[in-house]
């Protein structure tokens, strides 16, 4: 081989060779540092906000500050306000939501595993048309099924029952298109299939075979519709004219208007504290159940 021959080699041999791997560059520009600065800054500024309020009595709320702390014998005065105020009913309209969001979340978290497992293991006729329609409801506003739903329990009877606000919760078609998409990635028909073989019932096969499967969907669905029912308003406003039925929402929203149009003294800041103590089962929800419905999502998004 030539002189030339092994330069041409060598040339080629470098032009084949790897380039070194160059790492990313770590940490952000001064830029986004800012951009996500102002982003917190914003986020958790209302939040701020009511931590500060709940150390001030309602004269200091305009007169102080507003993002600042005042005095620690403010905040205990707020405290013994929001759980004596009209006997107490601070803690019923609490136990009234704990009732509504936790009786919501458990009924359509089955009412949806049971419909799509219907819907993902089964074949019948019409299955993809009636699902199809059940999923246009959820483009349908609550607040245009606040009066038919009005309707229907007056003509039932449950006005003012604690069932005029928990039948409705029930009914969760975004519930069941997730439960949908979690049979079909988490529970393989083969699987079914070699069940109904051994001899397992449909009902042995849903209840202790399939459900451990789909457990992250089931949170994902409880969580979203605690939370809905939870911060559910109109519907209870509807239904519900008894103040010992009230939740929180529209307890609160009750006494925001009694104590402006009254000649009471405002408590503004007892209200803002309510707010905040309204917000702490939502926390420990996701803080208790994070794990399962983060890696929930993740299944879903990923093996649909």
């Amino acid at each position: 081989m030539t002189v030339g021959n092994l330069d041409q080699l060598e040339t080629v041999e470098t032009a084949q060779a790897p380039r070194p791997f160059k790492r990313p560059r770590q940490g952000f520009s001064p830029m986004q540092w800012a951009a996500l600065s102002l982003f917190c800054i914003y986020s958790l500024l209302p939040l701020w906000w009511v931590l500060t309020t709940m150390t001030k009595s309602n004269g200091q709320l305009y007169s102080s500050f507003g993002l600042w702390f005042t005095s620690p014998s403010n905040f205990a005065q707020n405290v013994q306000i929001l759980f004596t105020r009209d006997d107490g009913i601070f803690l019923k309209w609490l136990l009234n939501s704990l009732l509504y969001a936790g009786a919501s979340a458990v009924g359509s978290m089955l009412f949806a595993a049971m419909g799509g497992y219907a819907f993902a293991k089964f074949n019948f006729r019409g299955r993809e048309p009636m699902f199809n329609v059940i999923l246009a409801t959820i483009m349908v506003p609550s607040t245009a099924l606040a009066l038919p739903i009005f309707l229907l329990m007056q003509q039932i009877g449950l006005i003012n029952t604690y069932w005029a606000v928990i039948l409705p919760g029930l009914v969760n078609p975004f519930g069941l298109y997730l439960m949908r998409l979690f049979w079909d990635a988490g529970f393989p028909t083969d699987l079914m299939e070699a069940a109904r073989i051994d001899g397992a019932s449909e009902s042995k096969i849903f209840w202790q075979l399939g459900l451990p499967l789909v457990r992250g969907g089931l949170v994902t669905v409880a969580l979203f519709s605690f939370v809905g029912a939870w911060n559910n308003f109109f519907l209870p406003l509807v239904v519900v004219n008894k103040d010992t039925l009230f939740p929180l929402t529209l307890g609160l929203s009750v006494w925001n208007q009694t104590s402006a149009s009254s000649g009471q003294n405002p408590i503004y800041t007892v209200i803002v504290l309510g707010a905040l103590v309204s917000i702490l089962p939502l926390i420990i929800a996701f803080l208790s159940l994070g794990r399962y419905w983060q890696g929930g999502l993740t299944s879903g998004a990923t093996k649909g």
